[in-house]
């Protein structure tokens, strides 16, 4: 049953621990040390340089369900960007691994089924691996790429693959064999069902990650990316105005202007061939390369062009 109250910065970070012992784990992927004594969330966050409002964003979301993220522009994509990487670290270098030492323990020594049972598992902790290493090396770089303005080509949170299904699969296959085929004595079966309630305990963990991606990361990210690319057009628009439109390539000849003119007057290639006294062929070649330079393809860019560079009045112009 999920506690609904929801928790604000003036709440005292240990009345949340103590209605939610489960976001224990969630602190030290913020970056949040034990030791805050009385503190409320918001002093404790600022604390330990986290930003609060993401803090508890990510918070009443695992808890309560709260989940309104798409157009929310408080969330801190650096914050949240920290708490993926330590979550994945914590997930492969430490509980992959006490969970794994814990089956083993847990195992009759020389049990044919129970070495099965080990090999079913090394399979689910490589898919896990698998999964999480991708979006390190894929999706990490893509949005520190974002964060710093200068997003990387031919890539977006669309793209972003996610397995948490394939993964989701295997981790109730294991639990499943564990629990119907493995049988042990007294001690191993004790330390088996202590493995157990850590493995669910895991899975929850795990279904908690996938969500927070989905639901509060992705959503930010494509945020992120449609501030980017307005910010792209609006610096366009300034080489336009301010550079006479070059924007670092080569500027326009004489005849290459005369020939944006005749387009901007609605002339066809022909007319401005006649006009300028050229071979269609050479209009054609300067129209090529006047989008080459400009990288305006259309009439309507070209006339812009003209206006903001004063190669024609607007008040000349058919709009």
């Amino acid at each position: 049953m999920k506690n609904l109250k929801m928790y604000e910065p003036g709440d005292r970070m240990i009345t949340l621990i103590k209605d939610n012992c489960s976001i224990l784990q969630a602190l030290g992927a913020f970056g949040i040390s034990l030791g805050f004594g009385d503190k409320t969330v918001n002093e404790t966050c600022q604390m330990n340089g986290v930003d609060t409002y993401t803090f508890l964003a990510v918070v009443n979301f695992t808890i309560n369900g709260y989940d309104d993220f798409a157009n929310d522009e408080q969330i801190s994509v650096p914050t949240l960007l920290h708490y993926l990487k330590a979550s994945h670290a914590y997930y492969l270098d430490f509980q992959l691994p006490f969970i794994r030492r814990e089956l083993q323990e847990s195992i009759t020594p020389g049990d044919a089924l129970g070495m099965l049972i080990m090999k079913l598992y090394e399979e689910y902790a490589q898919e896990i691996r698998r999964h999480m290493k991708y979006e390190e090396k894929t999706l990490f770089p893509y949005v520190e790429s974002l964060i710093d303005g200068h997003p990387m080509n031919d890539y977006n949170v669309d793209t972003f693959s996610r397995h948490h299904e394939q993964t989701d699969k295997k981790l109730r296959e294991l639990k499943l064999m564990i629990i119907k085929y493995l049988p042990t004595d007294a001690h191993h079966n004790n330390q088996l069902t202590a493995t157990l309630y850590d493995i669910y305990n895991n899975e929850e963990w795990l279904r908690q990650h996938a969500q927070v991606e989905d639901h509060i990361f992705a959503p930010a990210i494509k945020r992120l990316e449609r501030i980017t690319r307005q910010d792209d057009v609006s610096k366009n628009i300034t080489a336009m105005v301010f550079k006479g439109g070059q924007d670092n390539s080569e500027a326009l000849s004489d005849r290459e202007r005369d020939v944006v003119i005749g387009v901007v007057q609605g002339l066809q290639n022909k007319e401005i061939a006649d006009r300028l006294c050229l071979s269609v062929n050479t209009v054609i070649t300067h129209r090529r390369n006047i989008a080459r330079k400009l990288q305006i393809h259309s009439p309507a860019g070209l006339t812009i062009y003209a206006i903001v560079n004063n190669l024609v009045d607007i008040s000349s112009v058919k709009l």
